[in-house]
């Protein structure tokens, strides 16, 4: 496994990035309705095209197999194929923007009870929550910091 700061975001390789996305969002975003993923959807590419950072771990066939984008400071999106969980990967994306981003925020969904498991893990704690998110949707989000 690699990991790539991506400058050059053409459609392709963003379709690519998309698929990781879905995968990942069934695999452990449970409490979506399906409408909601696909409405959600429609903005992502336009989300990985315009982030700061966009970083990318790819595999041995130089396949991505997830990816992070980050913002000034804070973590605003971390996905990783559902068949590389568990492999640290997440970790090492998350340790990589710590180093050279100097992320100290993430928001998460409450509802996603492995990502809090996770980012507590790596020292990320809740000071702040919201009963919908940021489309006004009843997703509650948890706000983190280091």
């Amino acid at each position: 496994m690699k990991i790539i700061l991506i400058n050059d975001r053409d459609t392709d390789f963003i379709e690519q990035l998309m698929n990781v996305w879905e995968r990942s969002v069934k695999a452990t975003h449970l409490f979506l309705r399906n409408e909601d993923i696909q409405e959600i959807k429609k903005y992502v590419p336009q989300a990985i095209g315009e982030i700061e950072q966009l970083v990318v771990t790819v595999n041995e066939k130089n396949v991505p197999v997830a990816f992070m984008g980050t913002e000034k400071e804070k973590l605003e999106m971390l996905f990783v194929d559902p068949i590389e969980r568990g492999k640290g990967i997440g970790k090492h994306l998350v340790q990589y923007g710590i180093e050279n981003f100097s992320i100290n925020e993430v928001t998460v969904n409450e509802q996603n009870s492995q990502a809090i498991g996770f980012y507590e893990h790596m020292g990320f704690r809740t000071y702040k929550r919201t009963d919908t998110d940021e489309q006004g949707m009843p997703y509650p989000l948890l706000y983190m910091r280091l």
